[in-house]
């Protein structure tokens, strides 16, 4: 892999007078797996480079035109002989804007407040970074809040976004032999409260006669003096000098006006065991384990907790010790970080995890008040649940018809950004999506760009095939190439089309806190036989000249015999009947028929062959739909035509015992192996290509 590492513009990545994204660039490559392949590039005037693998970029200033501009063009004419596989751009998000046409994978790195940098000020050129980037770093939780000011929720969470911070070497420290310094390094100003800290300091040498104060730094245009024979000042050094001199601190202080986005400082003086002191200023809190952070940012502050430390040899000593102790922030650590995300951005490795996070959205039927709570999305949903897994709900029908609006006329964009904003405060690692038609594939492709390691699937329940169902098969096609996996009732042997795309058969499922009435065991009926249709189930009645094939095969059955007791809702002005009233209904009968609509395709039912044969009746199936292969002859009672089924009804009616012994039958087989639990099992499974040995009831049938 070969990696390009872009400085910016006049960073010295000297050992003269090296910056802080220099020193952080070059002790992280020290250490990275690439380093064979990697190279820095930058421009500086200064000889004696940190490393053997930095370019300077050559560079002509010219008239009326911007320097960084003729940078990055110099470093894009190199770019193109090197054809590096990443681009890895430091803290000039103004750089970004010349990369759009390259095809390699585009990393950026925060080092400072991004609201303060051209390039990443305004929330469009955010959300461009956003977009553009294969990867963006922050250097500290601080620096990424800044970034998100103002953005959605959604961008929060992205596997885009990491926060990585600078790290230093690692040394073995003896608390023991500190010496009595105090330690301040950095620019000599106010920004830095280098005036705070010197007058604190002179307070301190005063009072204490054994202490002096060591300062590493300068100031070229604001001058600050502090005198006295024990404030020593050294003037800027190398950052191996100011590491050995941390070694020999007791005290390091790091009291920032200005919002730090890290700080390098405070981030060494722990790694040597020093008693830091810090202000709460930025990203600087994020810096050490153990210390001081100040609750007021005066001399007189920073006078007060020096010396209690210098009086207090145990609490001083106590927090050297954990300082060192709980230092994690080596350099080894964090190459490895940098190089795991490397690796990721060609080899997405996806860790399934034993407990997931799910965002199911599918229609809830919250809007019907509990006609339709009896449905197989909470079935499903019920399943998920059982297996141990995280579950939030987004009813898609529900949302939509909330949220119409004059500028959102059919409630989509509504739903879709309830979506979004879903994802980013819940980040799930399985989105499962049930008849979702209003989500839109522009924001399943969104999410996919933002969240890659997100598996999709999705189920549908509907009839469909190449003919009289045409539509439905649309539905289900709409989004297919989006997901991982897709699930329909309709066996995919019938649709052609879907063959090789990942499409697998689904039962419709039962579960045992819906379905539970054992109706084997009643003694009392009232009918021999019970069936419900309806026109449509968000309707709720009798659509008033709509014709359903299956009331002229009702007609027949019912004019067939005049011995059965028939129970049909949806037929001759007889409203449909839900919920617990079609459980009531369906008690009163001594066996139900499953009869879809159209004709019979391989294994497909409505979900109400789960809420009949689920709950113990003894059940009629057409043997056209090859569901003979799934149920047993002593579980359901599978029929051809008109004169069999008024046949086998009338046998039933009459055989109590028989007819109870395959319905239990029939209730055990379908809880056992097609339960809620067991379909979600499956469709994870399957999204997640795992437990692949693991072969399911109705598998291969």
């Amino acid at each position: 892999m070969k990696i390009s590492i872009l400085l910016p513009y006049k960073e010295n990545y000297s050992k003269k007078y090296a910056g802080a994204v220099s020193i952080f660039i070059n002790e992280i490559n020290k250490e990275s797996k690439f380093k064979q392949t990697t190279k820095i590039f930058g421009n500086t005037d200064f000889k004696n480079y940190l490393s053997k693998n930095y370019v300077n970029i050559p560079f002509k200033k010219k008239y009326f035109q911007s320097s960084s501009k003729i940078y990055v063009n110099n470093f894009i004419k190199l770019e193109k002989k090197r054809k590096s596989d990443i681009i890895e751009i430091h803290n000039r998000p103004s750089y970004l804007k010349y990369f759009v046409y390259f095809k390699n994978k585009i990393v950026f790195y925060f080092h400072n407040d991004p609201l303060s940098m051209t390039g990443s000020i305004s929330l469009n050129e955010r959300i461009f970074i956003l977009n553009f980037c294969h990867k963006i770093i922050f250097n500290s939780e601080w620096t990424k809040k800044r970034f998100f000011l103002g953005l959605d929720n959604f961008y929060l969470n992205s596997e885009k976004i990491e926060v990585i911070y600078q790290s230093t070497s690692r040394k073995k420290i003896n608390i023991t032999k500190k010496n009595k310094i105090i330690t301040f390094v950095g620019k000599l100003n106010k920004s830095k409260g280098y005036d705070l800290f010197g007058k604190a300091a002179l307070k301190i040498l005063n009072e204490f006669k054994d202490w002096k104060v060591v300062v590493f730094g300068d100031e070229h245009r604001e001058k600050i003096n502090f005198n006295h024979k024990r404030f020593i000042k050294m003037g800027y050094k190398s950052n191996d000098t100011i590491l050995k001199s941390y070694e020999k601190s007791s005290i390091a202080v790091a009291c920032s006006r200005w919002d730090e986005p890290f700080g390098r400082s405070s981030l060494e003086a722990s790694s040597r065991g020093c008693a830091v002191i810090i202000s709460n200023k930025g990203g600087l809190p994020e810096t050490i384990t153990d210390g001081i952070i100040l609750n007021k940012l005066t001399a007189n502050e920073i006078y007060k907790n020096i010396k209690n430390l210098i009086e207090n040899k145990n609490k001083l000593k106590d927090i050297q010790t954990k300082s060192y102790k709980n230092f994690y922030l080596d350099n080894k650590f964090i190459s490895k970080k940098i190089d795991s995300y490397r690796n990721n951005l060609f080899n997405k490795t996806i860790e399934y995890k034993k407990k997931l996070r799910i965002l199911h959205i599918t229609n809830f039927n919250v809007r019907h008040n509990g006609r339709l709570f009896y449905n197989t999305g909470r079935r499903i949903n019920n399943g998920l649940l059982k297996l141990g897994h995280t579950v939030q709900t987004l009813s898609d029908r529900d949302t939509v018809s909330q949220e119409r609006k004059i500028i959102d006329i059919y409630g989509s964009k509504s739903l879709n950004n309830k979506f979004l904003e879903i994802i980013g405060n819940f980040d799930p690692n399985l989105i499962i999506l049930g008849h979702a038609d209003a989500i839109s594939n522009d924001i399943l492709k969104k999410i996919k760009n933002f969240y890659p390691s997100i598996k999709f699937c999705q189920w549908f329940l509907d009839k469909m095939d190449d003919k009289i169902w045409s539509v439905n098969r649309d539905r289900f096609l709409k989004k297919i190439k989006y997901l991982d996996c897709s699930f329909c009732t309709t066996h995919p042997d019938t649709l052609k089309i879907l063959k090789n795309k990942k499409v697998f058969f689904i039962p419709n499922p039962v579960d045992d806190t819906f379905e539970n009435l054992e109706l084997f065991k009643n003694k009392n009926y009232k009918y021999d036989l019970f069936f419900a249709l309806s026109h449509g189930v968000h309707r709720g009645t009798l659509k008033k000249g709509k014709t359903d094939n299956r009331e002229v095969f009702l007609n027949k059955l019912i004019n067939s015999s005049n011995e059965i007791r028939f129970n049909i809702f949806g037929i001759n002005d007889n409203q449909p009947v839900w919920a617990e009233n079609f459980k009531k209904e369906l008690s009163k009968s001594k066996m139900a028929l499953n009869l879809s609509q159209g004709d019979p395709l391989k294994f497909y039912s409505s979900d109400r062959i789960s809420q009949l044969i689920g709950n113990g009746i003894l059940t009629f199936i057409d043997r056209k739909t090859k569901l003979n292969k799934i149920f047993k002859n002593d579980e359901v009672i599978f029929y051809s035509g008109v004169k069999d089924l008024t046949k086998k009804i009338i046998k039933y009616k009459n055989s109590e015992s028989l007819r109870n012994k395959i319905a239990k039958k029939g209730m055990i087989k379908y809880h056992k192996y097609m339960n809620s639990k067991l379909v979600a099992e499956f469709m994870i499974n399957k999204s997640f290509n795992i437990n692949y040995k693991k072969k399911f009831f109705w598998e291969n049938k």
